[in-house]
C-alpha cells in the first residue's frame, strides 16, 4: 500500500465548495481508501491505496467528490515519499527564517504551458515565485496586503498557464509529519 495526500483546490474557502471532513473522508474510504484522515479544513486527505489501483481509485474519488461539491473539483495528488522528499529538500533554506515572510507550495496539475524564467514577481501582490521543482512551485510572500499575506494561487496559474492548488509550506510540513507518524 502507498500512502497519498489528495490537496483539494479552492474547498472551504470565502464561502465556496463547503465540505465537512467528514463527508470528505467518507467519500475517499467508499472509493476505496484505506487510513483516510484529513488535516485542517482545506482539503487536505490523506490516505492509503495500492500503486495498481490508485488510478481507478482517483477516477472514483472525482466522482463521488462532483457530487459532493456540486461540480468538477481539481484534485492534485502527491505521494507521501515525494512530499518526503520535498520537505527535506527544503527549497526555502537559502532564505533564511525571515519572520514576516510566508512560503507557499502551489501543487500544479501539469506542466507549465511555457517554462517559467525564475523568479517570476508579482509586485501588486508582493509575491515571487523563487523555482520549481517537478510540478511543485515554490513561492514567498513578503508582506501582508490588508492585514493578509497574498495568496498566489491564482497568480500562479494566470503566469503558468496551468491550474493548482496551494498550501502554505508549514501545512505541508505538518502533513509530512502526520502521515509519518500514523504511518508507523
Amino acid at each position: 500500500m502507498n500512502t497519498y495526500v489528495a490537496f483539494l483546490r479552492a474547498i472551504n474557502v470565502a464561502g465556496h465548495a463547503i465540505l465537512k471532513m467528514d463527508a470528505l473522508k467518507e467519500s475517499f474510504a467508499a472509493a476505496g481508501c484505506g487510513s483516510v484522515r484529513t488535516y485542517i479544513q482545506s482539503g487536505n486527505v490523506i490516505f492509503e491505496c495500492s500503486e495498481k489501483q490508485a488510478t481507478a481509485v482517483f477516477r472514483k474519488i472525482q466522482a463521488r467528490l462532483r457530487v459532493l461539491v456540486g461540480g468538477k473539483p481539481t484534485i492534485l495528488y502527491r505521494t507521501i515519499e515525494e512530499l518526503d522528499r520535498l520537505v527535506k529538500a527544503n527549497p526555502f533554506k537559502a532564505l533564511g527564517s525571515a519572520p514576516n515572510t510566508k512560503r507557499y507550495v502551489t501543487f500544479l496539475s501539469g506542466p507549465p504551458e511555457k517554462k517559467p524564467r525564475f523568479p517570476v514577481v508579482s509586485a501588486k501582490e508582493a509575491l515571487e515565485a523563487v523555482a520549481m521543482k517537478n510540478l511543485d512551485v515554490f513561492i514567498v510572500s513578503g508582506r501582508k496586503k490588508n492585514g493578509f499575506y497574498g495568496f498566489p494561487n491564482n497568480f500562479i496559474e494566470k503566469e503558468l498557464g496551468v491550474s493548482g492548488t496551494t498550501r502554505n509550506w508549514s501545512t505541508v510540513i505538518k502533513i509530512v509529519e502526520l502521515a509519518r507518524k500514523e504511518g508507523s
